[in-house]
């Protein structure tokens, strides 16, 4: 067991890329409302990734449910501008990437590498060209459903039919191979996530997405589910929503959220996640995807991004080696990207 004070913590985040594979602060973004300032209307913003040692964060285009029928190409498109408009208006500390090369640069310069990622296969509007369309604009990462049903896949919350994949869906994973894109299981319903493994061959993710042994709620992944995912090489991030990390949330989901109603939940909950992955499956397999800016609150002790050095902190008092904490903190994701080709 090491003990490391906040001071330590932080300097061995900036001694490593530490990258975040999920947050929807671009669904803040707005006149006035940019990624420069604190705000304390949001959980994640440059000087705040500065003071945690991101080195990479990949910034979601969630499509919120009411554009999801007529516009969820333009929302989508919408903010990827909005993303960009913040790294022209941040040059010296936000950068935008489109692998792992581009987040270890970002790293030895001290800035931010910014990815784009998409939440919701509805962007692709039934429309297999328009996912190398979204690749062009930088998006590395597709979330192939939100909750619900759509024209790639059953949503979780859809579990009780048995759906997985639409032939279509089966398609789009096939082309995200294709082109070096990570293909997220997140959100999936448990029938997706096997026939996604069917259909792929490299490496997949579940971006945000805790250990459902620990707490038992179907956005979770299953030992199954997690040992299968490790048997490919995948990984999968830390979420933490409270309601994923520690049983008794209350209603399931709200628009925007993932978490449902504030259910207390500490940082000690999101380590027993990690440890549990690490004890099924070994350090290489899971990182952090803190949902950050999508979740109603954050466990008691972790107030915003700023506070990652205390699960730093809490990674090696659990008493995980300095090796392994690196690739949590970043090394295996790194890892996974420039295995499917995002480099």
């Amino acid at each position: 067991m090491t003990h490391l004070s906040l001071e330590e913590a932080l300097a061995f985040n900036r001694s490593c890329p530490v990258v975040d594979l999920h947050c929807d602060t671009l669904l803040k973004v707005g006149p006035d409302r940019g990624l420069g300032q604190c705000r304390a209307d949001t959980h994640l913003d440059l000087p705040r990734l500065g003071e945690a040692g991101v080195s990479g964060q990949f910034f979601a285009c969630y499509i919120e449910p009411q554009h999801v029928s007529y516009r969820a190409l333009e929302r989508t498109l919408e903010m990827i501008e909005a993303f960009y408009g913040e790294a022209a208006a941040n040059p010296s500390r936000l950068v935008p990437a489109v692998g792992a090369s581009g987040i270890r640069e970002a790293h030895r310069e001290g800035k931010v590498a910014g990815l784009l990622a998409v939440e919701g296969g509805e962007a692709l509007q039934g429309n297999l060209g328009l996912l190398s369309t979204l690749y062009r604009l930088g998006v590395r990462s597709l979330t192939l459903t939100w909750n619900f049903r759509n024209a790639l896949a059953d949503g979780w919350q859809e579990s009780r039919t048995g759906g997985g994949l639409s032939r279509f869906g089966a398609l789009v994973v096939k082309e995200m191979e294709r082109l070096g894109m990570l293909v997220d299981v997140s959100h999936l319903s448990d029938a997706g996530f096997r026939q996604v493994l069917e259909e792929t061959s490299g490496p997949v993710i579940a971006s945000h997405s805790n250990a459902r042994a620990v707490c038992e709620h179907p956005r979770n992944l299953t030992d199954e589910q997690i040992r299968a995912l490790a048997a490919r090489g995948g990984v999968m991030g830390l979420n933490l929503a409270p309601g994923f990390l520690r049983a008794g949330a209350g209603r399931p989901v709200a628009a925007g959220t993932d978490g449902g109603e504030p259910v207390k939940a500490t940082l000690a909950d999101a380590l027993d996640h990690v440890d549990h992955i690490v004890q099924l499956v070994g350090p290489a397999h899971v990182g952090l995807g803190l949902d950050l800016d999508g979740i109603y609150s954050l466990p008691e002790g972790f107030q915003d991004v700023a506070s990652l050095p205390r699960l730093t902190q809490g990674l090696f008092e659990r008493g995980h080696s300095p090796e392994t904490v690196r690739a949590i903190l970043g090394g295996n994701f790194l890892r996974v990207m420039e295995e499917v080709g995002a480099v």
